[in-house]
């Protein structure tokens, strides 16, 4: 993995991350800020500006690419690149919460 790439992404934005998690599956972004806002309760909302500057970014960094377009949606999907810093993430994240509750961990990078 690129070290700007990882610099850049790690920490991840919650933005970022939600939309990362989401595109596991294929999706457009409008589902992404329905499934976002249903996930969360209502706490995320992202707007479309943020959505699609973020789309934009990754797909320009390599994490999601374009699937397909419907009725002039775009609709991405996660990469390799992109799953391996959604993982990245997620384990940061997992160890965040490990230590918030004493449970120390040792891991690697």
């Amino acid at each position: 993995m690129d070290e700007r790439i990882r610099r850049v992404y790690v920490p991840m934005t919650e933005t970022g991350f939600y939309i990362l998690f989401c595109l596991q599956e294929s999706m457009h972004g409008y589902s992404i800020t329905q499934q976002v806002k249903e996930m969360t309760g209502g706490a995320v909302v992202i707007s479309p500006g943020t959505m699609y500057g973020t789309l934009s970014k990754m797909e320009k960094d390599g994490l999601i690419r374009l699937v397909r377009e419907e009725e002039k949606r775009k609709v991405y999907q996660i990469t390799d690149l992109g799953q391996e810093i959604l993982d990245l993430e997620k384990r940061r994240i997992d160890r965040l919460y490990r230590n918030s509750k004493g449970e120390w961990c040792h891991e690697e990078k």
